[in-house]
């Protein structure tokens, strides 16, 4: 079975800067794509970061280029770079995958305060 770990999140200062990761495992080969979402209490899921097999990449305009993802094939591994942490970040960030078929990690939460 296919398995996405999330991890790095935490508490964090405003203004701080953190780096989530993803680990896939499993029976995934290696034409998939790969993103970043959050939701944030009382809100929707939303889509932050998407990158591609060849590692193209896609943003939301919501996050103002504080955010880079990549990855890492020979890990099977992809990162989120948060920066310029702000109250409004405070999420659960979720890693998914998409192949043949799509899987959703469990979840990180990411927690900014002062």
């Amino acid at each position: 079975q296919v398995q996405l770990v999330e991890s790095g999140g935490g508490l964090v200062q405003p203004g701080g800067s953190l780096r989530v990761s993803c680990t896939a495992s499993g029976n995934i080969g290696s034409a998939y794509n790969m993103g970043w979402y959050r939701q944030a209490p009382g809100k929707q899921r939303e889509l932050v970061a998407l990158i591609t097999s060849v590692g193209g990449t896609r943003y939301a305009d919501s996050i103002k280029g504080r955010f880079t993802i990549s990855r890492d094939n020979a890990k099977n591994t992809v990162y989120l770079q948060i920066n310029s942490l702000k109250f409004e970040d405070t999420a659960v960030y979720y890693c998914r995958l998409a192949a043949g078929n799509i899987y959703w990690g469990q979840g990180t939460q990411v927690t900014v305060s002062s």
